[in-house]
């Protein structure tokens, strides 16, 4: 059976997340009612992560094994297709090597966070952004994710039902950056802890409010314990910018 590598896109507001729960639809579900519907089997549709329930993708990587080879752009043409009307798009479907696994191929992952930082509460970006009235320091903000680059245990910034064998995680990139009233947090890991990103922001928010100074996110960090760390952000700020592997 043919492999094939697909790069989605999805809009999280509504669904319960990447991967096929009980109750509610998710974007795995979703793809994989597509699928059925093109080809007429059940078929298995692999994501490189769980994106929890409001989390946003810009680049979700994927991988199915479909009984037949078809060309990139009828498979992409064909799920999108089936896929309507839920917010979901297959940005491109490529053949893959038949060892190729989206997760465990990956080589590293790019979330973004976004933070709309103004009084006024957003219209368009409601459900695309948190937003945080207060004034932030983003330079402050800059200052305390430094600190939290390496390799760590992250415990601080872990949801307590993470199933991680090891908290332990090498964080090579979080950057805050301010363009206009929007604060963007932009972190890269080969992997992440359940809410690891979501509970560094909501932390630094609390040095960016000058609630925390930003040594204190290193304190909070070699505690090793999350009820040292700041409270969680909200789902809707999140987004998976891309999934990284390498030339094969």
């Amino acid at each position: 059976m043919p492999r094939y590598k697909l790069t989605v896109e999805y809009d999280g507001t509504g669904l319960v997340g990447w991967q096929r729960q009980a109750k509610g639809a998710s974007v795995q579900e979703l793809l994989e009612r597509a699928v059925e519907l093109y080809c007429g089997q059940a078929i298995t549709v692999h994501g490189a992560g769980r994106t929890d329930a409001g989390v946003h993708a810009l680049g979700m990587t994927a991988h199915l094994d479909l009984p037949r080879e078809d060309s990139a752009d009828k498979i992409r043409g064909a799920l999108n297709h089936h896929l309507r009307p839920a917010a979901i798009a297959v940005l491109a479907a490529e053949p893959a090597a038949e060892d190729f696994d989206s997760r465990r191929s990956a080589r590293s992952r790019l979330y973004r966070y976004r933070i709309l930082n103004r009084r006024a509460p957003p219209m368009l970006d409601r459900h695309r952004a948190w937003h945080v009235a207060p004034e932030l320091d983003a330079e402050a903000m800059a200052e305390a994710a430094r600190l939290l680059l390496g390799k760590h245990d992250f415990s601080s910034f872990r949801d307590s039902l993470c199933q991680a064998k090891s908290p332990v995680k090498t964080l090579d990139r979080l950057d805050v950056a301010r363009d206009g009233d929007e604060i963007c947090v932009t972190a890269q890991a080969r992997s992440f802890l359940h809410h690891q990103v979501r509970n560094m922001v909501g932390t630094l928010k609390l040095v960016g409010l000058h609630q925390w100074r930003p040594t204190r996110v290193a304190e909070a960090l070699a505690a090793r314990d999350r009820k040292a760390g700041g409270p969680m952000a909200p789902a809707h700020g999140l987004y998976l910018v891309e999934v990284l592997y390498d030339n094969r």
